[in-house]
């Protein structure tokens, strides 16, 4: 019961895994549907690469025969994973003690924007909320000046990939004690953990050793570097490769500098070490660095564009893009899941699903006649596609 991204990114991985992913939707639609490129209405290109592996049934939960159809699901279910205010879920019956009546074991998930024990429980959430509800934005002020977002959903997908990981453990759990639990995934708790695990600094000691903020990050001399022709993206980390570029620059008297010897020492003066290496880089092209750090053995990377990206050969090579021929939106590029498995790869069984394409498919697995399911139709309850919806 999951929609937007946070949800359908959780529940992808599930999918990706082997799951048999039944995607309950409401007579609308999860919105992302809307959301980027389409060539169909509803089949927009978020969408597409966030909900594979997935079969959709539409009910209308604010129904009694819709809840009817949840409850039947849940008699057979694994897990219920949805990310709504809980407060959201008693009245079209999906909250745990309900879904633990019918199914005791099941593990019921929840990924949303608040932990229930306090004051922000009822409240909306997104990642941009989320990302400055944990000082995200304010970070970005001391750095470049400015307040603003991260330009990706990095909030939902990283807390999906939390919500993923609990639920996985909840089954294993359950496999060695046969017992079912509900799980929490708040939004604000889990990025809180993340955001002040680099950043509570001198705040983490009573009293305070300093302030907060670890200084490396937070440098405005901290990105890509302007070269003579565009940037470069570097990473010179340890005393052995500022040595190296110190030497390559005719500056070798630099790794002997108080300032810099030490990992320490570089972290307090951070932006002065910053400031110099910014200074070498403009010198030369891109391509002169990417070959010279690289025989150097200092971690280096191109910046890419999102166009540049499509046509990076790491990924070509490993076949992390491939073209896929949709059952109804033609040919789509897709994506590989990334990590690489000796017997059980994550597999791209079927693409995304259209709304509803599953209805009456999963009703009649769960024993409807024929006729039933067409009454649910007829009453909007259920629906399945037709051509050009």
């Amino acid at each position: 019961m999951t929609s937007v991204l946070l949800g359908p990114v959780a529940t992808q991985i599930f999918g990706d895994l082997g799951a048999d992913v039944i995607k309950i939707e409401s007579p609308h639609g999860d919105t992302t549907r809307s959301v980027g490129a389409y060539r169909e209405s509803g089949m927009a290109s978020l969408f597409l690469h966030i909900n594979r592996n997935k079969r959709s049934v539409v009910l209308d939960l604010k129904q009694p025969q819709g809840r009817e159809a949840l409850h039947r699901l849940l008699a057979s279910a694994d897990v219920l994973f949805h990310n709504m205010r809980p407060r959201a879920l008693g009245p079209i019956g999906a909250d745990y003690d309900t879904a633990s009546k019918i199914k005791p074991d099941i593990i019921h998930c929840g990924a949303f924007g608040y932990g229930q024990a306090g004051p922000y429980a009822d409240q909306p959430a997104y990642d941009d909320l989320i990302q400055s509800a944990v000082a995200i934005p304010s970070l970005f002020q001391k750095t470049i000046g400015e307040t603003c977002y991260i330009p990706c959903a990095l909030i939902d997908r990283m807390v999906a990939q939390t919500a993923a990981y609990s639920v996985i453990a909840a089954l294993y759990y359950r496999a060695n004690t046969g017992l079912g639990q509900c799980i929490e995934v708040p939004m604000f708790e889990t990025m809180a953990q993340m955001v002040l695990g680099e950043h509570m600094g001198g705040a983490t000691f009573d009293p305070a050793s300093g302030p907060m903020g670890y200084s490396r990050l937070l440098s405005p001399f901290r990105k890509p570097y302007r070269t003579r022709d565009g940037h470069v993206s570097t990473m010179a980390y340890t005393d052995k490769h500022w040595r190296r570029f110190f030497e390559h620059i005719g500056k070798s008297e630099l790794a002997d500098d108080p300032r810099f010897k030490t990992l320490e020492a570089r972290t307090a003066h951070i932006n002065a070490l910053y400031e110099i290496a910014e200074h070498e880089y403009a010198q030369r092209t891109t391509e002169e660095w990417l070959n010279i750090l690289k025989t150097l053995d200092i971690p280096v990377s191109r910046v890419h564009t999102l166009e540049s990206l499509l046509e990076d050969p790491h990924l070509q090579q490993v076949g992390f893009f491939r073209w896929e021929e949709h059952p109804t939106q033609g040919k789509i590029r897709s994506m590989a899941h990334g990590t690489q498995w000796s017997l059980t790869p994550p597999q791209s069984r079927s693409l995304a699903p259209r709304h509803g394409e599953h209805s009456v498919e999963v009703l009649r697995e769960l024993g409807y006649t024929g006729q039933e399911i067409a009454a649910l139709q007829d009453a909007g309850i259920t629906k399945k596609p037709v051509t050009g919806d």
